[in-house]
């Protein structure tokens, strides 16, 4: 197993595309059913292998990811070969809280609001191993996927 198994709750909101994928090992709804009772280890297999086929599709195509904590964001455009990071900071004392807010169009409209003083910092590296395996273990760190990479861009264009 490459990353983990999915949980219960996962693979429930997945259910129609695991019944695919179940279908494509020839596996039916009365197989998965005698499976489920009769070969638990089976099952287990079978989920697994169903598990590392979506996280390395998921992984494949991530492009942003985001990190925020009450004072700090680190937004980062995971591309083929190298991770780019934009990341901003406030005082303790700001009153801005990144946590609270989860719409990026609000975060930085509260920045704006604040009047505070920003530090905005950016820095790159190389994947120091395989580029989904790194980006996994950054999303098992607390890393979400940012669908559109506003933050990252935003904060690129204030950067420069």
């Amino acid at each position: 197993m490459k990353y983990r198994r999915l949980s219960n709750a996962e693979l429930k909101e997945l259910e129609k595309d695991f019944v695919k994928f179940l279908a494509s090992t020839h596996v039916t709804a009365d197989d998965w059913v005698k499976l489920k009772e009769n070969n638990p280890l089976k099952v287990e297999e079978l989920i697994q292998i169903y598990s590392d086929i979506v996280f390395d599709k998921t992984l494949g195509k991530l492009e942003y990811l985001e990190f925020k904590t009450p004072h700090d964001i680190k937004t980062f455009h995971c591309q083929a070969d190298k991770m780019v990071l934009m990341g901003i900071a406030v005082p303790p004392n700001s009153g801005v809280d990144f946590t609270q807010d989860v719409n990026s169009q609000g975060i930085m409209e509260k920045l704006k609001q604040s009047g505070q003083d920003l530090q905005i910092y950016t820095a790159e590296k190389a994947y120091s191993e395989n580029r989904e395996k790194e980006l996994f273990q950054m999303m098992e760190s607390g890393c979400l996927i940012s669908k559109d990479g506003y933050l990252f861009k935003t904060l690129a264009t204030l950067k420069s």
